[in-house]
């Protein structure tokens, strides 16, 4: 060290950022890494701080690239049931400050399934939120290997004693600079993360997060639906409004692909004419109509997950409804509804069974295939009682009802990324049911 400098003040300068040179086609040499041409605001305080975090040689330990691996198969296989996550992108080698906005508490789950187990990434979360009591303080910590940072006063403090030793040990360490959930628009990014990167000298790697903020809306219920999660090209020496306009580039270069058909049929099965119609559908089927309630299902609960629960319990009700109206009507009158596709022969099938069984009858319907409009007639003019007939076409009926439901709106949920095909599916859907409606009938011919 020169004398006269010595004990000076270190000078502010331009950020020279060291990037990974290669030559394109033409012969100019381009980076990997984008620089920006901004000042430091502070530099390392010693020269230990900033020492092998810009380092890529530099990876995290095994046990914590272990333990980010089962992290991340655990949040992959939690999100494959909401709608699924994809990627684009990768991280650099070496410590990164992942910067992303911030809309949902889905957010950190779809990072850590998204970021590869080799960057062994760490979260920050609001101490003041998840750290304040045991059992979120576990959860937080396990579950998405998170640390405290303060969000009103000795953040900064926190980031650098927290964040500071795992960037130089490689880790990607994830900021949301908003520090607080948005809309879903990124909103006004705090300069922390990047004062922290800028005196470690690691790239800042802005991520935008599509979709997380209709997955799990702020203080909302769960709505499955896919996840995009779109990694930027880094960045050194970046401001917060360069990075945030990087993220937002990101996000709104992200097209949302769709079936207009789908979204239709998901605007209705939402609201109140959803359930109508589910209801109404069922309620025929068990006295006229040809059509199985679990048609509908089809139709509605794979268009929208996330009202197939309701839909569901409303078309069982309603099937065991119809067939309680079904018996009366056909014990109290000489009426005689239209009964379309179905045949003699399952009249005197379910005939026999009903002599010998009574209302426990009914339990042979699902495996049958015999429509359950037969059994509700037969049942009407045998003279099975109300009681027993509700209480078994709930167990028969609204069982089968409810656990195929059930399964529609699973699989609902987890082919939300290929919604764009639900044309096909419905034209899949009539061909299958047609072909099992006419093996059924030519089986009971």
């Amino acid at each position: 060290m020169n004398k006269d400098t010595a004990g000076r003040p270190p000078a502010e300068k331009t950020l020279d950022a060291p990037r990974d040179v290669t030559e394109d086609r033409t012969g100019q040499k381009t980076s990997d890494i984008r620089t920006c041409d901004v000042r430091r605001t502070q530099l390392p305080t010693s020269r230990t701080d900033a020492q092998g975090a810009g380092d890529t040689r530099i990876r995290p330990g095994l046990p914590s690239i272990l333990r980010a691996g089962l992290r991340r198969w655990f949040w992959r296989i939690f999100l494959f049931f909401t709608g699924g996550v994809t990627v684009e992108g990768k991280l650099p080698k070496g410590g990164c400050v992942v910067v992303a906005n911030h809309s949902s508490h889905a957010d950190t789950a779809a990072l850590i399934s998204a970021l590869e187990a080799r960057h062994a990434p760490r979260v920050a979360a609001a101490s003041d939120y998840w750290f304040q009591n045991w059992p979120r303080r576990v959860v937080c910590s396990v579950l998405t290997a998170a640390f405290p940072v303060r969000r009103h006063g000795g953040g900064y403090t926190d980031l650098r004693t927290g964040a500071g030793p795992m960037l130089r040990a490689g880790h990607a360490v994830v900021l949301f600079p908003e520090g607080t959930r948005g809309d879903g628009r990124a909103g006004v990014f705090h300069r922390g993360p990047f004062k922290l990167a800028d005196s470690l000298d690691v790239p800042v790697v802005p991520v935008a997060l599509c979709g997380a903020s209709e997955l799990l809306p702020k203080g909302s219920k769960l709505n499955p639906r896919p996840i995009r999660v779109r990694i930027g090209t880094p960045m050194r020496g970046a401001s917060a409004d360069q990075a945030r306009a990087e993220v937002l580039a990101l996000t709104d270069a992200y097209q949302e692909r769709d079936s207009r058909l789908r979204r239709r049929v998901a605007g209705i099965a939402v609201g109140r004419w959803g359930l109508a119609l589910a209801a109404a559908w069922s309620f025929a089927e068990a006295l006229s109509w040809p059509l199985l309630p679990e048609l509908a299902l089809a139709i509605l609960c794979v268009a929208a997950p996330r009202a197939g629960l309701r839909l569901t319990v409303s078309a069982a009700l309603a099937s065991v409804v119809g067939g309680v109206v079904g018996l009366m009507l056909y014990a109290g009158t000489s009426v005689q509804l239209p009964q379309p596709l179905t045949t003699d022969r399952m009249h005197t099938a379910v005939q026999h069974e009903l002599r010998a069984e009574g209302a426990r009858a009914v339990r042979h319907q699902p495996a049958s295939g015999i429509p359950y409009k037969v059994y509700t007639s037969e049942a009407g003019q045998t003279g099975i009682p109300v009681g027993d007939w509700a209480l078994q076409s709930a167990v028969a009926r609204g069982q089968r009802i409810v656990m195929l439901g059930l399964v529609l709106t699973l699989i609902g949920s987890v082919v939300q990324r290929w919604r764009r095909f639900y044309p096909h599916y419905l034209v899949l859907l009539a061909v299958a049911f047609t072909a099992l409606f006419s093996w059924v009938i030519s089986m009971w011919s």
